[in-house]
């Protein structure tokens, strides 16, 4: 059972923001080079992860993948465990470390600003058993090349409290146009990609608006989706990053519907709370996490071993249960200590994740193929994610 918060918050200020990314500037990553072969390893490997994915038995006695890789490489594992994105992003740009566990809305980002390397995927043997529906994706790929190896995939559901909300919901116009039947109760994630399930909401509800990709919105597109967002916020009880927090709140009455991830609903059931959760008929917004190189890597080899191990089928198996995530290795559903996970968690349900549309770093080039028109980016988004939050 998972014991860890994953920690995805991305509201830190806008300056950092500014600091960190171009988002329109490709100069870093046309520099970037990827290995052609690997030589041998440089005896250590530092890490930025998520809460959970880098465990070596300190937080659990029966979760060490850590301790098992450094008797296997010689590679020492140093991990920073970082709990948002915009510091993963901020770790990257120093330089000191060689590898990170990054979300879709952090991706682009490093991409864009030269301090994540293309991978050789050659040098990966493991990649070839990952699932086809994550590989060269918009969020971890760019010009035909993979820039990181996927490590697991989740959807942002819908959750509601069965004795609160009469009707069953099928749909996210609940905690948008019907907020307020729920008002001082209602829960959203925390975060500005949180902008993108509104965007999903509006492109599936009123097609006048064009917008073909939730993450690919202009300047009108994202206006309408900011109203849509303040709206919802005279209604919000709070916002969650902590899923502990959310757990709490379903659990006490505080919230009674939001946005959720499935193991949040796992664990909430178990905890008693009268829970169920929904993908709506909109589709959901989702998160893909990739393992990135970086550019600055003083410890290249140890890193594409650690790329390696951490997707292997019986590793990869035992992040996915610990975190509460499908995981990414097709073979790792064979692994898992639960029969069942990769079911729950859709593992291997192309169709359901055709229906998730997973977290993208807004950028000014239009990720839905316009040519001619300028988009909003992630500094534009946070800044439009204060305005929301007053």
């Amino acid at each position: 059972m998972r014991k860890t918060s994953a920690g995805r918050s991305a509201a830190a200020a806008c300056a950092l923001l500014l600091a960190v990314t171009a988002c329109g500037s490709d100069d870093g990553d046309r520099a970037a080079k990827a290995p052609e072969k690997l030589g041998k390893g440089e005896g250590k490997v530092n890490i930025i992860a998520w809460a959970g994915y880098a465990e070596d038995g300190s937080n659990d006695p029966d979760a060490d993948w850590v301790h098992p890789f450094e008797k296997k490489t010689g590679c020492r594992v140093d991990t920073k465990v970082a709990g948002t994105s915009d510091e993963m992003v901020s770790l990257m740009k120093t330089g000191q470390y060689d590898t990170v566990s990054a979300s879709g809305d952090a991706t682009l980002r490093l991409i864009a600003s030269g301090d994540a390397a293309p991978v050789n995927t050659e040098l990966v043997p493991h990649y070839k058993d990952i699932f086809p529906g994550l590989k060269m994706r918009p969020f971890n790929s760019k010009d035909g090349r993979m820039y990181g190896i996927p490590h697991g995939r989740g959807a942002n559901l819908l959750m509601y409290r069965t004795d609160k909300v009469s009707a069953a919901p099928d749909s996210w116009r609940a905690v948008f146009e019907d907020a307020d039947a729920h008002s001082g109760h209602v829960t959203a994630y925390d975060s500005p990609i949180y902008i993108a399930d509104a965007a999903l909401y509006l492109m599936k509800t009123k097609p006048s608006l064009g917008i073909k990709d939730p993450y690919a919105l202009d300047r009108g597109q994202l206006d309408a989706a900011v109203a849509l967002l303040k709206k919802q916020h005279r209604a919000i009880g709070e916002y969650w990053s902590d899923y502990q927090k959310e757990i709490t709140a379903f659990r006490s009455g505080d919230s009674v519907i939001g946005t959720t991830w499935q193991v949040i609903a796992n664990l909430a059931q178990a905890d008693k709370a009268p829970v169920k959760a929904v993908m709506p008929k909109e589709g959901a917004t989702g998160w893909s996490d990739t393992w990135m190189v970086s550019t600055k890597a003083a410890h290249p080899n140890c890193a594409y071993k650690w790329l390696d191990w951490i997707v292997s089928p019986k590793v990869n198996a035992q992040v996915a249960e610990y975190f509460g995530e499908a995981p990414a290795n097709a073979k790792a559903c064979a692994e898992t200590a639960d029969p069942r996970h990769c079911a729950v968690y859709h593992a291997d349900d192309e169709s359901y994740y055709r229906r998730v549309h997973f977290w993208t770093t807004p950028i000014k080039q239009c990720l839905d193929g316009r040519e001619n028109t300028t988009c909003t980016d992630y500094a534009q988004w946070t800044r439009a994610w204060t305005e929301i939050k007053g």
